[in-house]
């Protein structure tokens, strides 16, 4: 599935970004920390803007991330897609229809080789790596899974975004404003294999 050939996700917590980047080129956003009750109503805002939201169901607040939540998100709130770091959640949404991006945090060997099992059992359509700052380990795991990736966390620089891209990463998913300024409108640059 094409995110547009955007090479950057902007990532947001607050409401008042989510209504600064209706203004944007960018079309697929990611709605970090949120509360139950706004869901439907920013999903439809974006949905009005030609905005398509991917909801991470780990930072929504009252809901339990589960596989019920998952459905509920599906079904009810439908957005473009769910970020999860749960394999349940991941199997939901893709059941569902909506693009599954798997997160995962890769502290250590032993978390890379349980991740990959992971992704072996719920084949997300996407793969968010993080922190997204280590270029070899995000070739690695696109290579060993197959799955594009996105990089995530301590993105600080155009230089982090250029080395993430560069190393095979479709999209970068960051907080960063300036970041959000500086790739506004740019398409992705680099081969995608």
């Amino acid at each position: 599935m094409s995110l547009q050939d955007q090479c950057i996700l902007p990532a947001i917590r607050k409401m008042k970004d989510l209504e600064k980047l209706m203004k944007s080129s960018y079309t697929y956003i990611v709605l970090l920390d949120s509360h139950i009750g706004q869901l439907k109503s920013i999903v439809d805002l974006g949905r009005a803007h030609g905005k398509k939201l991917l909801l991470h169901a780990d930072l929504i607040e009252g809901l339990k991330n589960d596989e019920f939540a998952a459905e509920f998100l599906c079904q009810s709130i439908r957005p473009a897609g769910i970020i999860s770091t749960r394999g349940n959640v991941i199997t939901k949404t893709r059941q569902n229809g909506l693009l599954a991006i798997q997160r995962l945090f890769l502290l250590d060997s032993s978390a890379l080789d349980k991740s990959y099992t992971l992704l072996e059992r719920t084949q997300p359509d996407y793969i968010e790596v993080m922190p997204g700052v280590i270029p070899h380990i995000i070739k690695e795991v696109k290579e060993r899974s197959g799955i594009p990736i996105f990089a995530g966390g301590l993105i600080r620089s155009v230089h982090d975004v250029e080395q993430a891209l560069a190393a095979g990463a479709t999209a970068v998913t960051t907080s960063n404003h300036e970041l959000w300024q500086h790739y506004d409108g740019v398409t992705r640059r680099h081969n995608q294999s």
